[in-house]
């Protein structure tokens, strides 16, 4: 799971990435060109209440990698910003599971905005519009092939191909009003053809407001003003203060929830982002327990058992007999797994069972 952190120069996206990773990358550089990557592990106080009942040698988190993008240069007439980034950074921004937005929401006169003023819909606009013509790019250069040497072939490959161009110029158009592919109602076949694009648009994105210190009180209604005006698909808004946070991660957790009362601050937004991150990806949480381990396995919802064992092993999906499951509050409450077999909490479920999140699963296979 990888999540691409971008934004314009001096929007904080560096700050961002020290805060949800615990780095100290050095900020302030305004549109530097090096690229950072850190792994963060996603918060689930239900592992460590499960360590409490089995007393396991390791606990393990599912975890989300951020990669931190030098902003893109702006397009202009016959030149793509985004293609003008480094050939490794472009591709990790291709590679991208999702997009994390930051948008500069706060003033500093001693960090005047590059722009000359502070104006976040601004900011949001121009970086999607950056991504926009960014596929646009993409596709037309598809298309152009497609009408030159996709025109021959054997049959088949003829039609594929003109299928394919069917939906571009579909895309295309949408591309020109400005509207993000994520947007479209693509079928699964669909959905499939356009992977090896890597469409930039595509991704799913979680757009971040970074707020000031004295902008903390007011950042909800903010972000419901946002929300009200930005109507794209698979997109989720947050705010939080980058620079507040990234200096409460460097105090002791008890000087920390001081520090966060004394702010107005109830509850981590480093923990409340790396959850919307993992939300992002349609992501939920299987657990195991057992005297090894206590481990959370990411899965697309809507997984299967069989899935699941897969994410385990691809030996237990291979061999897959049953899985027995229990949810995590019954589990809790019982406190053992042979009391919920006892209470009839604990299920035999076959390969298509769809697992839930928060099932703690013990996968019984042959081998």
């Amino acid at each position: 799971m990888q999540i691409a952190i971008v934004g314009l120069a001096g929007s904080g996206k560096t700050t961002v990435f020290n805060t949800l990773t615990r780095g100290n990358v050095q900020t302030g550089g305004f549109g530097g060109m090096e690229l950072h990557v850190g792994v963060v592990k996603v918060p689930d106080p239900r592992l460590d209440r499960l360590a409490e009942i089995f007393h396991p040698k390791k606990i393990v988190h599912a975890d989300v990698t951020y990669v931190d993008l030098p902003a893109p240069p702006a397009s202009s007439e016959g030149r793509v910003g985004t293609e003008e980034l480094p050939a490794e950074h472009l591709a990790r921004l291709r590679d991208a599971d999702a997009l994390l937005h930051v948008v500069r929401a706060w003033d500093d006169p001693a960090r005047p905005h590059p722009a000359g003023s502070v104006d976040a819909w601004r900011d949001l606009e121009q970086l999607d519009l950056e991504f926009v013509l960014a596929d646009l790019a993409v596709v037309d250069r598809r298309l152009e092939r497609l009408r030159g040497a996709g025109r021959h072939g054997p049959p088949a490959e003829r039609e594929a191909n003109e299928r394919e161009a069917i939906l571009l110029d579909r895309l295309r158009a949408r591309l020109v009003e400005g509207h993000p592919i994520r947007d479209e109602s693509l079928e699964m076949e669909e959905e499939k053809s356009l992977r090896g694009f890597r469409f930039l648009t595509q991704k799913p994105v979680l757009i971040l407001l970074n707020v000031g210190e004295g902008d903390l009180a007011a950042a909800p209604g903010r972000v419901a003003e946002m929300v009200s005006r930005y109507p794209h698909r698979h997109a989720l808004i947050d705010a939080l203060s980058a620079r507040i946070e990234m200096e409460l991660g460097q105090l002791d957790p008890e000087e920390a929830v001081v520090f966060g009362a004394e702010l107005g601050i109830a509850e981590s937004s480093l923990d409340r982002v790396i959850g919307l991150s993992y939300r992002l990806l349609g992501l939920i949480s299987f657990l195991t327990a057992g005297p090894d381990e206590v481990r959370a396995w990411p899965i697309p919802d809507g997984s299967t058992a069989v899935d699941a064992a897969a994410a385990i092993h691809t030996d237990l999906a291979k061999g897959f007999i049953r899985a027995e499951t229990v949810q995590y509050e019954d589990l809790v409450v019982l406190g053992a797994m042979a009391e919920a077999r006892r209470h009839g909490k604990l299920r035999s479920e076959g390969k298509t069972y769809r697992v839930r999140d928060g099932d703690v699963l013990e996968i019984l296979f042959s081998k």
